[in-house]
C-alpha cells in the first residue's frame, strides 16, 4: 500500500471519528446567469454563462421591507451558490441580479431581466437544496447578429429582378469541447499524473487553474495560482485529499459520458463540499474516491498515447 494512501485511510478515520456529531442544516441555493445578447427574455443559442455578476437572494418584501437576503458573484461558469444555516424555509424567496449598469463586470449588464423564485429541489436530514431558473443580464442593445423582427416591404418594380440579399454576419463561436467516449470509464489520480495517458487531458489541462475549474469558492480555499496538476499531488491533508478526488472525478466526467458524476454535479458537490463541513467534506471525498476506483467493477479504458 503507498504511504499516501495510508495517510488518507488514517486521516478519514481521525476525521470520521472526530467529526460526527449534532447534524446541523443548512440550505444551499445554487442558479447561472446568462448573457441575453438579444434581449428576448429567453435562453437562445446566442446567450452564455456570465461570470462575475453579482446574485441576491430576497425573501419576503412584497408588501414590506425584505426579511433575508444573501449575495454572491458568478464564478467562471456563469454560477452561483449560496449558504443558509439552519435550513430557512426560502420557499416565498427569489433570486435577481443586483449589479446592473455601472456596476456591471461586462458590457452584458445595461439592464437585468426579471427575478426568479427558488425552486426545492431535495430535502434531506436537514439539509435542502433549492435551484433557480437562468437570470438573465442584458446589453443595452441586442448584438448586431441577432434576428430582427419582421417589417413591411414594398413590392419592387416590375421587370426589376432584386440582387441576392447580403450574406448574414458570420459569428464564431467557441469551439466544442471533445465528445466523452461512450464506454464507461473510472481512473484513479495516480493514473491521470502518468505521462503515457496525457492525452486524455481534453477538455482541461494540467495548467488550468483549480479557480478555473472549481470557481470562486474553490479559489477562496485553494488561492488563484494553483493548478489541477497540483491538485493531483494532495495527500495526508484533508482539503487537498478532497481537491485530489474533486480533480481526478472532473477528468473522468470528461473522459466517459457514463462516469457516475456528470461535470455539473462533480463541481456542485467539490462547492458545496467546501462551503459545508469538514465531515461534509470527508464525506464528498471517499464518495469521489469510491467513484474514480469504479467501484470495483469499472475498468480504466486508457491506452499508452500515440504520438
Amino acid at each position: 500500500m503507498y504511504m499516501g494512501s495510508l495517510l488518507d485511510l488514517l486521516l478519514a478515520a481521525l476525521l470520521l471519528a472526530t467529526a460526527i456529531g449534532e447534524t446541523r442544516g443548512d440550505a444551499l441555493v445554487t442558479g447561472t446567469v446568462f448573457c441575453d445578447q438579444c434581449r428576448d427574455g429567453e435562453r437562445s443559442l446566442f446567450d452564455y454563462p456570465l461570470s462575475g455578476v453579482k446574485v441576491t437572494v430576497v425573501c419576503g418584501g412584497s408588501n414590506g421591507p425584505a426579511m433575508m437576503w444573501k449575495e454572491d458573484t458568478t464564478n467562471w461558469f456563469g454560477s452561483y451558490a449560496m449558504k443558509f444555516e439552519g435550513s430557512p424555509d426560502l420557499s416565498g424567496c427569489y433570486a435577481k441580479v443586483s449589479n446592473s449598469g455601472q456596476d456591471a463586470p461586462t458590457d452584458c449588464g445595461a439592464s437585468a431581466g426579471p427575478p426568479q423564485s427558488l425552486t426545492l429541489m431535495f430535502k434531506l436530514f436537514n439539509m435542502e437544496l433549492y435551484t433557480v431558473d437562468p437570470l438573465l443580464s442584458q446589453p443595452a442593445q441586442p448584438m448586431f447578429f441577432c434576428p430582427t423582427s419582421a417589417k413591411p416591404v414594398p413590392p419592387p418594380p416590375p421587370l426589376v429582378v432584386n440582387p441576392p440579399p447580403p450574406s448574414p454576419p458570420s459569428v464564431r463561436f467557441p469551439p466544442m469541447p471533445p465528445v466523452p467516449s461512450l464506454e464507461a470509464s473510472a481512473c484513479p489520480s495516480r493514473s491521470w499524473v502518468m505521462p503515457q495517458y496525457r492525452c486524455y487531458w481534453k477538455v482541461v489541462g494540467p495548467d488550468t487553474r483549480v479557480a478555473v475549474a472549481f470557481g470562486l469558492i474553490a479559489a477562496r480555499k485553494y488561492g488563484t495560482e494553483m493548478t489541477l496538476w497540483d491538485g493531483l499531488q494532495g495527500r495526508g491533508q484533508l482539503y487537498r485529499t478532497l481537491l485530489r478526488e474533486a480533480t481526478t472525478a472532473l477528468l473522468n466526467s470528461y473522459n466517459s459520458i457514463r462516469f457516475t458524476y456528470d461535470t455539473l454535479s462533480v463541481i456542485l458537490h467539490m462547492n458545496w463540499a467546501l462551503m459545508g463541513s469538514p465531515q461534509q467534506a470527508l464525506q464528498t471525498a471517499l464518495r469521489f474516491k469510491r467513484a474514480n476506483s469504479g467501484f470495483g467493477r469499472v475498468p480504466c479504458d486508457f491506452t499508452p498515447c500515440k504520438y
